[in-house]
């Protein structure tokens, strides 16, 4: 900590007063994006390069544009509304009161309109009036780029001004390493006396029906060799009609599905192959667990991304033991960067990073429901090599002590202390408050290893491929094993701990990561009912979603990351699991909670929100330095909308299973199986009609 009204200067990095990082917060900035480029701003347009925040234009987890501030006449305009048509614009209405005539009734208006594709990023500054005699004016765009990496935003730094070059009709800034960018700014007067801190200008006049437009783009070039890349096709999944009574369910698809085009990539070592990115801005790159649950929800719409994910995760599947990144063979990894990754708190990551314990067997659960789903027989076959290696692992590696379960333990040193999607610091603890300590076996990873290998034999034996009964009897054994040891009680009755820790001893807390262990086949039906029950109660459903933990223990805070905020993507797989389990009134309930929830967010769910119970406050709070958009966050719609038709395919098998979870009337055409179309009614009574040519036999549906 430095002392007050001390500037500290480093190579890189400047500090102004009190030396404090802090995360920057996001709920209320404004965003564009289109992978792998996104655009952050304060509500009234301008990027502050003065802030210790976020603002700017990213390219490839590097700050290319660090401050963009637009005056007219010397004076900022004043903002009074934004908008945008998709993901990958912004429209920002102002008025200039400087130049307003008198009386009530504003006579000009300024409109930014901002869009962005890959690697390029554009403005046009509209000035229009409603004025007897012509509006004249000076634009003027204060510049400044700092090309800092994300990680340093993300820790509340800000960098020194990188100086700019005369090109043309703009400028160039070279930055320090592989991405340059090259500016256009058609008729603007560039000022470069401070070439840290150039302007550009333009003298504009307006008259009533006749307005001044100016504008200016930014064009970025990444030199390293496009470790991650935006695909050069549209997006390949279908986007469904949906008639029903509750519009809440319609607009948070239609949203969803623009911000889900603006996440798509590509990478280099799997060229061609589509994924999502896991979210902007932190997350802006291949993340293999976020990848896959996103990729698994969005199957109702086509199975193309989700065989696009499974190739890009099996083309870096772990091929040899190495200690630094954590990769084993058959291992699937965590996260792809373009650079090591430094974190608080002494972790460093490097840019490919194996440090993960669940996205292998969600990697084989993803294969099985594509299958299913009518991923064609040889797009399966050609990954069955990868599915045997992400089977072994789970017996060679993931249970790293040969007890039966699969746990994680930091082995680098420098890595993610917690390794399953809870990978805070704090996620794993006792009712207490007490953090578990030493090798960490999850509960829902025990779920997804029993799915995974239950799911691997199936695809075996399909196959006539060997070791479905090995499968079969490893995933009942750990069955039996879990049984055993993981069921704990408090007053109200018995329910799974979040994990054991390194004594084998079974934490205590209840959390929502027993949602996750319905349909796996790890439980019995009994067990499944206890569940489903606590999933539903106070303690843990907040009206606006699922809590992370349940409030009443020791650690738990509304807004604290993994122990009491709501995450949408982790309500909607209790959701899609309580559906498939039977509890059809509780997978409702909780989807009513996150569909309560979406208007206080433009139906951009969030990553994550406050635990606030509904009733004590008026509206979901936000978590303020939560991503937004994020993949399964925003895929989550999907998985609301086919829990709610309870849609169960089983193409191999020629049937499709249909069993709703609510009672109202709802209609959806354009959903996909085995690439054919598949609309589903559902009428106030629950009577059901199906139309599809896909070769199925549908269960369930009206006569």
């Amino acid at each position: 900590m430095c002392g007050s009204n001390v500037i500290v200067v480093t190579d890189c990095v400047k500090y102004e007063g009190d030396f404090m990082e802090r995360q920057p917060l996001l709920h209320d900035l404004l965003v564009c994006l289109r992978a792998p480029t996104q655009a952050w701003s304060d509500p009234d347009g301008q990027m502050r390069p003065d802030a210790a925040g976020l603002h700017g234009v990213f390219h490839a987890d590097v700050r290319v544009l660090s401050g963009a501030v637009l005056t007219l006449n010397g004076e900022e305009p004043e903002v009074i509304a934004t908008g945008s048509r998709g993901v990958a614009d912004v429209r920002i209405t102002a008025l200039a009161r400087g130049i307003d005539g008198p009386g009530a009734d504003p006579t000009n208006r300024v409109d930014r309109l901002r869009s962005i594709a890959p690697g390029t990023f554009e403005e046009r500054v509209v000035l229009s009036c409603s004025t007897a005699s012509p509006v004249r004016g000076t634009i003027r765009v204060a510049l400044s780029a700092d090309f800092l990496p994300m990680d340093a935003v993300k820790m509340g730094r800000f960098g020194r001004p990188h100086p700019a070059t005369a090109d043309g009709d703009g400028l160039t800034w070279a930055g320090d390493g592989e991405v340059s960018v090259r500016l256009h700014a058609p008729g603007a007067a560039i000022d470069l006396s401070d070439p840290g801190a150039p302007v550009m200008e333009w003298d504009v006049e307006a008259r009533t029906g006749v307005p001044a437009e100016v504008g200016w783009s930014l064009v970025c070039t990444d030199t390293l060799g496009v470790v991650m890349a935006a695909p050069a096709d549209a997006p390949m999944w279908s986007r469904p009609e949906v008639r029903t009574a509750d519009q809440r369910i319609p607009d948070l698809l239609e949203r969803s599905l623009s911000d889900l085009s603006g996440l798509r990539m590509s990478s280099s070592y799997a060229p061609g192959e589509v994924f999502l990115a896991a979210g902007a801005p932190w997350f802006f790159t291949l993340f293999g667990r976020d990848s896959i649950w996103a990729a698994r929800m969005m199957l109702p719409l086509g199975t193309e991304l989700a065989a696009g994910t499974l190739r890009t995760l099996a083309a870096a599947q772990g091929r040899a033991v190495v200690p630094a990144s954590e990769e084993q063979p058959g291992r699937i990894l965590h996260e792809v960067r373009r650079a090591s990754l430094v974190i608080d708190g002494g972790v460093e990551l490097p840019p490919l990073y194996y440090g993960t314990i669940d996205a292998t067997p969600l990697w084989i659960c993803l294969l099985a429901d594509a299958w299913r789903w009518g991923l064609p027989s040889e797009e399966v076959e050609e990954l069955l090599p990868a599915l045997e290696a992400a089977l072994s692992w789970m017996a060679d590696y993931g249970d790293a002590d040969g007890d039966g379960f699969l746990e994680y333990i930091d082995s680098s040193g420098h890595g993610l202390a917690n390794q399953g999607w809870k990978d805070s610091g704090d996620s794993v603890q006792w009712r207490d408050g007490r953090l578990a300590s030493g090798t960490i076996a999850l509960c829902e990873v025990q779920g997804y290893a029993h799915e995974a290998a239950m799911a691997g034999a199936d695809l075996l034996e399909a196959f006539g491929r060997p070791a479905a009964q090995r499968w079969r009897t490893w995933a009942g054994q750990l069955a039996g094993r879990f049984r055993e040891k993981f069921w704990v009680s408090d007053d109200v009755g018995r329910y799974p701990a979040i994990a054991l820790d390194g004594d084998k001893d079974a934490v205590d807390t209840l959390t929502s990561n027993i949602g996750h262990l319905l349909g796996t086949g790890l439980l019995d039906a009994r067990e499944e009912a206890l569940v489903a029950d606590r999933l539903t109660s106070p303690a843990m459903a907040s009206g606006f979603g699922l809590r992370t933990l349940a409030e009443g223990s020791a650690g738990y805070w509304e807004l604290r990351y993994h122990g009491g905020a709501v995450w949408p993507h982790d309500t909607a797989i209790a959701i899609h699991a309580l559906a498939r389990s039977g509890f059809g009134a509780q997978a409702d309930s909780l989807a009513q909670a996150l569909l309560a929830a979406a208007p206080a967010f433009g139906y951009r769910l969030p990553e994550l929100f406050s635990g606030d119970a509904r009733g004590r406050v008026p509206r979901p709070v936000p978590y303020p330095a939560s991503c937004r958009p994020q993949a399964w966050a925003a895929a989550s719609a999907v998985a609301i909308l086919s829990a709610s038709l309870g849609l169960d395919p089983d193409v191999p098998g020629g049937t499709l299973t249909v069993r709703p979870t609510v009672a109202r009337a709802i209609g959806v055409r354009g959903l996909r199986l085995a690439g054919r179309d598949l609309e589903v009614e559902v009428d106030a009574v629950g009577g059901v009609r199906v139309k599809t040519d896909a070769p199925v036999r549908v269960i369930g549906a009206s006569p």
